[in-house]
Formats: structure tokens, C-alpha cells, sequence
């Protein structure tokens, strides 16, 4: 398995049709312009394949939650900048792309993330994650 560091807001250096499948995880929510992107992951996937994609729900955004992460060296949190997109700016940006939304769903903290994840509580019922599977045909 080969992994190439790209900056998302510039075209994939892959030749057309390369991929089969297309997973974009949490992504996203950290892309000024989503339509280009959209647009690039349609041209590098085969048009027998798909792409699935999962960002964090605009809900939860709304109560200031956005992603962290902590450099294991310094210990030092990052927080890298997030766009306040709306579910409808992911729609529309994945029908400019031509892609067919095959599945949209939107998953909500519940028990059991609860359950598993403590500090998950105050966020109890809000939505979290907008997950796609997009098409081609």
C-alpha cells in the first residue's frame, strides 16, 4: 500500500479512473471549496467504483466542537481550521461534481458511543457525523 501526502485544495496527481473505491474520512469539514474536491475524487474513481465519504455533522459544530488532535512529541494540541459547511453545501457540491447520492445519513451521540467515550455525554443527542455513498451512475 503506497500513501502520498497531498494539500486537498489542489488537484490528485493520479491519472483518471485509477481508483476503484474513494474513502474521505473527516476531511471535509477543513476544505474551503468543497466543489473542486468533489470534482477531482470523481475524476481519479472508475466509473464502476465509489466513493464513501464521513464528516463531522454541521450540528455539532454549532456547540464549538471541532477537530483536535494532540502531537505525541510535544504534547501540544492542534487545532486545525474548520469551515462551517452546511449539510446542503456537501449535497450540492457532490451533484456539481456529477456524482449520484446513493446514501446520506446523519449519525447522533447515543448511549452506546456514551458508553464507550465519557466525555461524549454532553453531547448527548446532537448530531455528530454526515456520512455519503456517492455514485457514479
Amino acid at each position: 500500500m503506497d500513501f502520498h501526502m497531498q494539500d486537498p485544495t489542489q488537484p490528485l496527481p493520479f491519472a483518471d479512473a485509477a481508483f476503484d473505491r474513494i474513502i474521505c474520512g473527516l476531511v471535509l469539514d477543513h476544505i474551503p471549496n468543497l466543489k473542486p474536491l468533489f470534482a477531482e475524487m470523481r475524476r481519479v474513481c472508475r466509473p464502476t467504483g465509489f466513493a464513501v465519504i464521513s464528516v463531522m455533522h454541521p450540528a455539532i459544530m454549532l456547540r464549538g466542537v471541532e477537530a483536535r488532535f494532540t502531537d505525541r512529541t510535544t504534547g501540544r494540541e492542534i487545532r486545525p481550521a474548520s469551515r462551517r459547511h452546511q449539510v446542503t453545501d456537501y449535497l450540492n457540491a457532490v451533484l456539481a461534481a456529477g456524482w449520484t447520492l446513493d446514501h446520506a445519513s446523519e449519525h447522533a451521540v447515543d448511549a452506546a458511543l456514551v458508553a464507550r467515550s465519557e466525555r461524549a455525554r454532553k453531547h448527548a443527542g446532537w448530531l455528530l457525523l454526515l456520512l455519503l455513498h456517492l455514485t457514479q451512475t
